[in-house]
């Protein structure tokens, strides 16, 4: 199983410092969420990962090694990503995008073989979008879109998923599909999330960034707490233990609204 490191990275885009000094580990088989408000880094911190922009200072090490002295193929055997916004050509098929995932594990010229098509085929059924496999792409939802990405991910058979909002685009019920998957499948996995809640009840543990700079770091019901997530993010909060799931549950409301309390 893979780890990923951060260590002491910093990043620069046009001169300007985005990420500071952030140094934060994955474990082998570990799901960590990366929350934080718009603006925070936290995109530009996968991407670093992804060889999108390379560190100006510290290092990524992906199973002990600087992914960024790895080969493009060697890295993508290791890791696998699913950003926020992808473009594909309108001619691609499902199927086709997914078997994208199979590229690194083959020569220049090789065809897809049994065992490629059998892998296309399990991660397609993975993210319940078997029946699309002879559609064009284009002509999906966001939110189906947004499944067949992850299923190219899996396709990839790395054991590293990076993700980048992977709940983006899809409903309250395919949300919670995905997010039981990643689950189940026991990856290392390092997600940005928005849905705070999301990150408490998935999570292993959270990762909060704030202004380019990692501000803690540790179990959801730890950090979450009503003092950081309005310190961090402007508004209020409450973790509780609903019974229709037994677990943390976190519930937000604007910083600016309070309960009426007027005498009925």
């Amino acid at each position: 199983m893979t780890r990923i490191d951060f260590d002491g990275v910093g990043i620069d885009i046009a001169g300007t410092r985005i990420v500071s000094d952030v140094s934060l580990s994955v474990a082998p088989g570990e799901m960590v969420g990366l929350v934080g408000p718009n603006g925070s880094g936290r995109s530009t911190l996968l991407r670093s990962a992804y060889r999108v922009l390379r560190p100006v200072a510290g290092a990524v090490l992906i199973g002990g090694e600087d992914v960024w002295d790895l080969s493009a193929r060697e890295a993508a055997r290791r890791r696998a990503i699913v950003t926020q916004h992808t473009v594909l050509g309108a001619e691609f098929s499902v199927e086709e995008v997914v078997a994208m995932g199979r590229t690194p594990h083959k020569g220049m010229l090789d065809r897809d073989g049994a065992e490629d098509r059998r892998t296309v085929h399990r991660a397609l059924e993975d993210v319940h979008m078997a029946w699309a496999a002879r559609r064009s792409f284009a002509t999906l939802s966001g939110g189906e879109q947004q499944r067949i990405l992850l299923a190219r991910a899996l396709a990839q058979e790395a054991r590293l998923l990076i993700l980048d909002e992977p709940t983006n685009h899809l409903d309250v019920r395919a949300q919670f599909e995905v997010l039981d998957l990643l689950r189940r499948l026991g990856l290392t996995t390092l997600t940005a999330l928005h849905d705070l809640d999301h990150a408490v009840s998935y999570c292993d543990r959270v990762a909060v960034m704030a202004e380019g700079r990692l501000v803690a770091v540790g179990a959801p019901a730890d950090v979450l707490t009503p003092d950081l997530v309005h310190r961090v993010f402007g508004v209020r909060a409450v973790l509780d233990s609903p019974p229709i799931t037994g677990g943390p549950r976190i519930a937000v409301a604007s910083a600016a609204s309070a309960p009426d309390r007027s005498p009925s």
